[in-house]
């Protein structure tokens, strides 16, 4: 269980998901991945962080009563300047539709999307860095840009964040990894018509767990779904679930752990 240090520009540093049931969602995340929870904070309304035991690994916010959004994670990719970052973001196609806003000391973040309409955050940190553990179940592992085709919107990210861009060159998968220097942080999948029509392009969390296939169990147990069943890839072991309210994410046995 390693602690990351504070994070370089265009690197994923939080996940955060809006629900409508704090109570139910509680319940089933901290029963999936074993995390507690306290409240903070406030500033954007009524919201918990997800801890493993003293580390806050993810936040979790109720919608209010007039947005009719569907539950999703979010993915935010660190920023040192947020203001500047949302200027760049909107200059090249996409658009800001939170913020920049400040959230106490803890940081300042805005919502946005890029040209296709996947959403993701970004986060100028203050006293708060981001998930401070990595590694662990329960614990974030990647993040996945799920789109149609990954040339312009890899254009788009690489402007706005400066990644380096490393496509996998294969004449059936269009895949490109994100890197902050040498070091790999997510991907771009270009899945083509196998895109979801229900969801369009969206930002995917990937979640280590112990044991794939018994996690996936225990979704379903706890009142979730399984979208797509355990199965070996060079990741690991994966599956795509839902929780209760339907917000999707994907459990992973890394490869090599």
């Amino acid at each position: 269980m390693t602690e990351p240090a504070r994070r370089k520009p265009g690197t994923p540093c939080w996940v955060s998901l809006m629900v409508r049931s704090l109570d139910v969602t509680q319940e089933f995340y901290g029963a999936l991945f074993g995390w507690r929870f306290r409240p903070g904070p406030q500033q954007l309304g009524l919201r918990v962080r997800g801890l493993l035991g003293d580390r806050e690994v993810a936040g979790i916010g109720q919608l209010p009563a007039d947005r009719d959004l569907p539950p999703a994670w979010t993915t935010y990719l660190a920023s040192d300047d947020a203001d500047e970052t949302a200027e760049a973001i909107r200059s090249g196609g996409g658009t800001v539709a939170v913020g920049p806003i400040q959230a106490g000391d803890a940081g300042r973040l805005a919502i946005c999307s890029d040209p296709t309409g996947a959403v993701f955050g970004i986060w100028q940190a203050g006293a708060h860095p981001g998930t401070a553990v990595a590694g662990a179940p329960g614990t974030p592992a990647w993040y996945e840009l799920l789109t149609q085709e990954t040339e312009a919107v890899g254009k788009f990210y690489k402007t706005v964040f400066g990644f380096e861009l490393d496509p996998l060159v294969s004449a059936d998968q269009d895949l490109v990894t994100l890197r902050v220097g040498d070091r790999p942080v997510a991907s771009l999948h270009g899945a083509g018509s196998a895109l979801p029509r229900d969801r369009g392009a969206h930002w995917m969390t990937w979640f280590e767990v112990a044991d794939t296939d018994e996690a996936a169990r225990r979704v379903t147990g706890l009142g979730g779904q399984v979208l797509r069943p355990p199965r070996d890839d060079a990741a690991g072991r994966t599956a795509t679930v839902a929780d209760p309210e339907g917000a999707v994410f994907t459990i992973v046995r890394s490869a090599g752990r």
